[in-house]
């Protein structure tokens, strides 16, 4: 079973792996690289090899090593028992009787509940998707890239013209990025591979990316929200700093790669703009290449085809690929400040291994729902349902959050819901107080 499987001196005290009862103390110490255990439903797994073959990615399973999986395991896998058959090779034993159901003072009673309110939202049929719905939303991606392309066929090529097209295919984008992300959550179908399939269909000869990118990404995302080394979403590579805790550890150790204290103001010149059409799109490549996720890449090469296929007889190459890249570009600020202001202005820090419900509660915000709202952000302005739920259908949260506020009001968990304004300017005014906090310790510490 690797080297986390071995037999330890305190493992033999608290009855080791002869006896296959271990206790948190133990269990905690397996939580590095090429030494991992976890635990799941208080049964001890040993998962130091089987993270190279994990269909999620090695990252977001180590995640959790040393920890109490259990409310992660349920939230990625819409059919647990399917898992389970994995599962079963990789046990080594169960947490000892006189050991609590969780690690690192937990409130039981708070992850009790929750557990609870999960099985009523399945009662209450909220995991099952609508096909008609998704239909719809598929129908109308499809609609907004044939007016596109009409539109270019019928009044040519004139600045007017170009510019409608643009928003007309960014707009498609945004909402193929919304689609997209509903099959990569396994949130669709029952079974995993229609998700998967059509997860491949959407983003690949939709939008010209990689499903197997997005996955090992945004599950990473998922796992542990606005955690540093564990969220990618918060790696800003030194362009930014973020929450209260990270400005004022580059403060004290004097770092200074940017003008932090200004970072509110150059994030309009290299946040929005820059996202997609460079960062993503160079980390997009260069991992389909280095992995040769061939499966990947001829999928995002057959939207490229079309693209160019359908733009070249009208722009030329050149002015395709000028039109090509101004569609990104409003597409990343569509993007970027949807995503951000549900987490940029909460809470950022160092792992504090809290709880799932407490975890996601302090990473994430909601948005005032609206029919605009929901269409404009894909429903993500549910964010908690959607962080709490991963699997849940969209058109489902606002059925959930009633139920969810109700918990969290119970047990003292904030639970904020902002206008869309304010979620904006939160984007904003969040990354002002970051870089003020490192100027501060910059200076004086």
């Amino acid at each position: 079973m690797g080297r986390g499987g071995q037999k330890t001196d305190s493992a033999s005290e608290s009855g080791g792996r002869g006896s296959s009862i271990f206790t948190w103390e133990e269990v905690q110490k397996h939580s590095r690289r090429g030494d991992q255990w976890l635990v799941i439903n208080r049964k001890v797994y040993n998962i130091s090899d089987w993270v190279k073959r994990h269909p999620g990615g090695i990252r977001v399973i180590s995640h959790y090593a040393g920890e109490d999986a259990t409310d992660a395991f349920v939230a990625f896998h819409p059919d647990p028992q399917f898992a389970q058959k994995y599962l079963k090779a990789l046990q080594i034993g169960e947490l000892a009787a006189t050991e609590p159901s969780q690690d690192r003072q937990k409130k039981e009673q708070l992850v009790r509940d929750f557990r609870s309110l999960r099985e009523e939202l399945e009662r209450r049929g909220l995991f099952r998707a609508d096909p008609l719905f998704f239909s719809l939303c598929l129908g109308h991606i499809l609609l907004l890239e044939a007016l596109a392309l009409l539109l270019v066929w019928a009044y040519g090529t004139g600045w007017t013209t170009t510019l409608i097209c643009a928003v007309l295919l960014a707009t498609s984008q945004s909402q193929a990025g919304w689609l997209q992300h509903d099959f990569g959550h396994l949130s669709v179908f029952k079974k995993s591979k229609w998700n998967h399939l059509l997860h491949k269909f959407v983003i690949g000869h939709l939008k010209g990316a990689s499903a197997n990118w997005w996955n090992h990404r945004h599950f990473q995302h998922h796992a542990k929200p606005n955690v540093f080394s564990k969220d990618p979403d918060v790696n800003m590579l030194h362009a930014f700093v973020l929450g209260k805790t990270q400005p004022v550890e580059y403060g004290t150790k004097k770092l200074k790669y940017m003008p932090y204290n200004h970072q509110h103001q150059y994030f309009f010149l290299i946040g929005p703009p820059l996202l997609i059409p460079v960062y993503f799109h160079i980390q997009i490549m260069h991992t389909m290449f280095s992995r040769r996720d061939w499966v990947d890449l001829a999928w995002s090469m057959t939207y490229y085809m079309r693209y160019f296929l359908c733009y070249v007889p009208f722009y030329g190459l050149f002015g395709s690929i000028m039109l090509c890249s101004f569609v990104r570009f409003l597409e990343s600020h569509w993007f970027v400040w949807v995503t951000q202001m549900n987490h940029i202005p909460m809470d950022i820090d160092h792992e504090k291994h809290d709880d799932w419900l407490t975890m996601q509660l302090k990473a994430t915000c909601n948005v005032e729902q609206s029919l605009f709202n929901d269409w404009f952000s894909g429903h993500l302005n549910f964010q908690i349902e959607h962080h709490l739920f991963p699997t849940m259908p969209r058109h489902n949260y606002w059925l959930a959050a009633p139920k969810v506020k109700a918990l969290c009001d119970k047990h003292g968990v904030p639970y904020e819901v902002k206008t869309l304004w304010r979620g904006l300017v939160d984007v904003v005014r969040s990354l002002k107080k970051s870089g003020d906090l490192w100027l501060d310790a910059y200076l004086h510490k």
